[in-house]
């Protein structure tokens, strides 16, 4: 089973295709650039109260038969936030004190 590989940032909608450095993800494959994770998140998922990591770039070239981006497609499917920007910053004012190891 592959990352889901999604296109854009959750908040700002910038896209974020499957060789971005800048796309961050949370364990349940939450998609963020890094910009909103840092300044408008503060590594707190919106969705889930974890941390980010940066997302893995899938190989472009088949190093290995049936891996790589040509043969497990990353998602089309834009993904946006379910919850109200006030509500997004309150969560994270409440948590992001917390090392995300211990939330």
């Amino acid at each position: 089973m592959a990352l889901q590989l999604r296109p854009n940032c959750e908040y700002c909608d910038k896209d974020l295709p499957p060789t971005s450095t800048e796309a961050r993800i949370c364990s349940y494959e939450c998609t963020f650039c890094a910009d909103c994770v840092e300044t408008k998140l503060h590594n707190v998922c919106p969705n889930c109260g974890g941390g980010f990591a940066p997302r893995p770039i899938r190989p472009a070239h088949e190093w290995r038969p049936g891996a790589c981006v040509g043969r497990q497609l990353p998602s089309d499917k834009r993904v946006h936030l379910k919850y109200s920007l006030e509500d997004i910053a309150a969560h994270s004012a409440r948590i992001r004190d917390i090392p995300a190891q211990e939330r």
